[in-house]
């Protein structure tokens, strides 16, 4: 089995580092969508396990690989905006955001990463890209996944409403795994906990496989 890992929006798959590094028994397939450079897009051929985060797992969810088995969506969700009914980010919040990017597009993506806690500069930018996913953030809903689920959240996540993490993959084959202290970078923040939680989901799908 693969592990294909997924980054969310405004980051790279150099976000993974960390989290990979915790696990090397596995073949990776790091995607990167290209906001600061060319993207990659790598073939996945047989089972695989998507390792995702925040908008990487709507991705995922948008253009599940054929041979996908099993998701651990980190900081994760089905869909980012609220609806009635449906906890969610307040459409005020990102149509202001989508205002001031047409404008400010360094300066909206320089503060996005601010609130969910990462500091680290970045380079030349594809405004272009992470518009078109912002807009996708705003107002996409892909459908629930087919295979299991393993949904890790940060109790102090400053990005996600807790009534959405609360509701999300609701009616999924969905296992729950709450980090208390931690925020939306838990891939950054507790890689060894993620890692732990990948090898867990793992061996929960081999178990489901066997004979």
């Amino acid at each position: 089995m693969k592990l294909l890992f997924a980054h969310g929006w405004g980051f790279d798959r150099h976000f993974w580092a960390p989290l990979a590094a915790l696990l090397p028994e596995w073949e990776h397939a790091i995607d990167d969508r290209g906001y600061f450079g060319a993207p990659v897009q790598p073939g996945v051929e047989g089972p695989c396990l998507a390792v995702t985060h925040s908008f990487g797992t709507m991705r995922v969810l948008a253009a599940p690989p054929m041979g996908l088995v099993g998701i651990v969506a980190i900081n994760g969700f089905e869909r980012f905006s609220a609806v009635p009914g449906r906890a969610g980010v307040p459409l005020r919040v990102i149509d202001r955001m989508l205002r001031r990017f047409e404008t400010e597009p360094r300066a909206v993506l320089a503060e996005f990463r601010r609130t969910c806690g990462s500091d680290e500069g970045f380079g030349e930018i594809d405004a272009g890209l992470l518009h078109t996913d912002l807009l996708r953030l705003r107002d996409a809903a892909p459908p629930l996944p087919e295979v299991p689920v393993l949904m890790i959240h940060g109790g102090q996540d400053p990005l996600l409403p807790a009534a959405m993490r609360e509701e999300a993959f609701a009616g999924a084959d969905l296992r729950r795994m709450d980090h208390p202290e931690g925020g939306h970078l838990l891939p950054l923040e507790a890689p060894a906990l993620c890692a732990a939680a990948v090898r867990g989901m793992a061996a929960a799908l081999a178990e489901r496989a066997a004979p």
